[in-house]
């Protein structure tokens, strides 16, 4: 057995009041060139909801459960908990684990996809973060994508087929599925696996269910307009569904782990509202890790590390197999080249 002593959790982090919100957003925007006004604006988006974002709850539950799942495998690791933008603080938490002697931790990245906002710039921050808390003789070694594990599929599919459910039979002939994930630019996009794994994804959770009408779209786009992202935008493919003549549409966040902001306001506040103006019948899914199972896939990937020279243990379904240990060349490689805008860092789905 691998000889690891810690799992570090490592996450997004939100706000959890307004007195939170402005030094929150200052943290995800720091060192880009960002407009004032668009601060200002994406911090009216959390005021809508007292200023609290639910990822830091949900990873609390996250944490729990992954502790319970370790103890019924008798994997005895301390959990710890950083976030690259609030508190608890990547830093702040390397600086405990280094304190409690530390010396070689497994990291859970809340983000199932690859890319370099969901995955490499998490390295990036761990990196950073060793040098502030000056902790650069503690191994850290990520834990794969799950994208295509079957526990993970199985909680996207639970989350779609309790959606179903809330359709009655008629009118589930009449009915689109629009999976959504967080946009990026395409310059972001074309070097790395992110579409690849999205749309694996959403075919292998369609084909578990028999749907025939779904379609991956994207969210929570903030560049500039000159600058092409992901497209197309869920609320444009929500009017050409209207337009064609769709009444009933169910929306599940495939991308994403949690119901952060970008769901609570993209999805639940101005989809949401579209569908009500356009009178067409809506539902949005729960996310993938409000389900028991996430917990449990969470608990496999820390044991197939641990026992890693059994490959067969690494569980996946679908045309690409498991992802490898150590992020493949291409897989997540992208620099930025131009300052980006609120929101523009964050795909991971968390």
């Amino acid at each position: 057995m691998t000889n690891y002593d810690a799992i570090l959790f490592l996450s997004f982090g939100g706000p959890e009041g307004m007195a939170d919100v402005m030094p929150f957003l200052e943290n995800v925007l720091r060192g880009k060139n960002v407009p004032h006004a668009r601060m200002l604006e994406v911090a009216h988006h959390y005021e809508r909801f007292e200023g609290v974002s639910p990822i830091n709850g949900q990873n609390r539950r996250l944490i729990e459960a992954l502790k319970q799942e370790l103890e019924k495998r008798s994997i005895k690791l301390p959990v710890y908990w950083g976030n690259r933008n609030w508190h608890p603080m990547l830093a702040d938490t390397l600086k405990q684990m280094k304190a409690d002697g530390v010396k070689k931790a497994l990291v859970f990245i809340t983000s199932a996809y690859s890319s370099y906002s969901g995955c490499r710039q998490y390295r990036e921050d761990i990196e950073k973060a060793q040098i502030e808390a000056d902790s650069a003789d503690i191994q850290f070694d990520k834990l794969r994508v799950f994208y295509n594990h079957p526990l993970f599929l199985e909680a996207n599919i639970e989350a779609v087929k309790a959606g179903l459910e809330q359709f009655s039979e008629a009118d589930r002939k009449d009915l689109h599925v629009a999976f959504t994930a967080h946009s990026i630019p395409m310059t972001m996009a074309d070097n790395c696996d992110y579409v690849k794994q999205l749309t694996e994804t959403c075919e292998l959770t369609s084909k578990a269910l028999g749907l025939n009408n779904y379609k991956l779209v994207y969210q929570s786009r903030s560049g500039p307009p000159t600058q092409p992202w992901l497209e197309p935008d869920v609320l444009d493919h929500m009017r050409d569904l209207h337009g064609a003549g769709v009444r009933n549409v169910l929306l599940h966040p495939i991308g994403f782990i949690s119901d952060h902001m970008e769901i609570l306001y993209d999805l639940d506040t101005e989809a949401k509202e579209l569908a009500h103006e356009l009178q067409m019948q809506f539902v949005r899914t729960s996310t993938a890790g409000t389900n028991p199972k996430f917990a449990r896939m969470m608990a496999d990937l820390v044991q197939e590390r641990l026992e890693s020279n059994n490959v067969a243990e690494k569980k996946a379904i679908g045309c690409f197999g498991p992802a490898p240990d150590v992020c493949a060349p291409g897989c997540c490689a992208y620099t930025p080249t131009r300052p980006a805008h609120a929101g523009a860092q964050r795909p991971q789905g968390t």
